[in-house]
């Protein structure tokens, strides 16, 4: 069974940082895209940022220059550190990764994990 496990969230005030960790544990093929998303209370889930596998990085144009995703295969892990933090950054923050269900990745399924909260006071 694949597990996401995010960390690193926390309460900052507007102009500080956060580094976000994401570890993937259960998954036994290397192909994978991953992606980091919030959801603010009465909002819709957006994306924030997101790496494929062939390690293309988009962002929303909200974070850009102040956000960077990267993500070391080795730890299987996913990082989102964000800067300049402002009050509308506070939201619940999830790790997404989309996995392959099978050795010759015909078909894929995207996992999620529990979320971090992130907090940001003016």
């Amino acid at each position: 069974q694949v597990n996401l496990v995010e960390s690193g969230g926390g309460s900052v005030q507007a102009g500080g940082s956060l580094r976000l960790s994401c570890a993937v544990s259960g998954y036994r093929y290397t192909t994978k895209s991953m992606g980091w998303f919030r959801q603010a209370p009465g909002k819709e889930r957006e994306e924030v940022g997101y790496i494929d596998n062939h390690e293309s990085i988009r962002y929303a144009d909200s974070v850009k220059g102040r956000f960077a995703i990267s993500q070391d295969n080795a730890k299987n892990s996913l990082y989102l550190q964000m800067n300049s933090l402002k009050p509308e950054d506070s939201a619940m923050y999830f790790c997404a990764a989309d996995l392959c269900t099978n050795a010759l990745c015909f078909g894929r399924v995207r996992r999620w994990g529990q979320g971090t909260q992130v907090t940001v006071s003016s």
